[in-house]
């Protein structure tokens, strides 16, 4: 079973004004009004956010309908999109797997992956027990997660009250608050470089391939990140 314990407390810990919640509330209620205007039912929408919980997969989707497109490219399209979430799952995972825990709650927590939740966690899964710190997690999941489908609620019952220049501002909030938090964490010479390599070489492949840009300009400069890293073993 799940600790009520360390559940609830990684439940509250999405408190706080400097919470990624607040971030990503903001983005959900952006996605709302989106999919009300797109055509979509207030159903619709809370089962897209209940079942993807990720802001580009859900624009990616709701775009790809919006067009048409069959089951099968939608759902390759939004697997594509969180794929990018692969990385964090195994920075992740072997902070919170301990052997006393049944296989099924890492199997469960997976859904919650997300950034938000990942930055609560990665702030304070040194406070808690190994052993009680999937509970946490889980808690910290269903938290985001909460805040994610109420916000798209909200959202969609005020979208007949954002105009576009709000919609357009609430969906960058999220963005820039991981921008910060990724400038923050400039503690090392791979985040450092990644960070700067990345705001640079993304815009410039935009000129070469807008579709491709953020990838391209992403994955050089990570690689480069990582190599210098490891070779001045920092």
């Amino acid at each position: 079973m799940i600790s009520s314990k360390f559940f609830f407390k990684g439940f509250k810990s999405i408190q706080g004004a400097g919470s990624p919640a607040i971030a990503l509330g903001a983005s959900f209620i952006a996605i709302g009004a989106l999919l009300k205007n797109l055509g979509f039912s207030v159903q619709e929408s809370i089962f897209s956010t209940f079942m993807i919980y990720a802001l580009p997969g859900s624009l990616v989707m709701a775009e790809s309908m919006l067009i048409g497109a069959s089951l099968v490219n939608i759902f390759l399209a939004v697997w594509l999109v969180n794929a990018r979430l692969y990385p964090m799952t195994v920075a992740l995972m072997p902070l919170l797997m301990h052997k006393d825990q049944p296989r099924w709650k890492y199997y469960l927590s997976c859904h919650f992956i997300a950034v938000s939740s990942w930055l609560i966690v990665k702030d304070n899964y040194e406070l808690i027990e190994k052993e009680n710190r999937i509970d946490f997690w889980i808690g910290i999941g269903t938290a985001t997660w909460s805040v994610a489908i109420i916000s798209t609620v909200i959202g969609y019952i005020a979208s007949d009250f954002l105009n576009k220049d709000i919609l357009i501002g609430l969906a960058i909030i999220n963005p820039i608050y991981f921008t910060c938090m990724m400038l923050g964490a400039m503690k090392t010479i791979q985040i450092s470089l990644s960070v700067i390599l990345g705001a640079i070489l993304g815009p410039a492949f935009y000129f070469f391939s807008p579709e491709w840009c953020i990838l391209f300009g992403g994955f050089i400069a990570g690689t480069v990140a990582f190599l210098i890293g490891e070779r001045n073993d920092q």
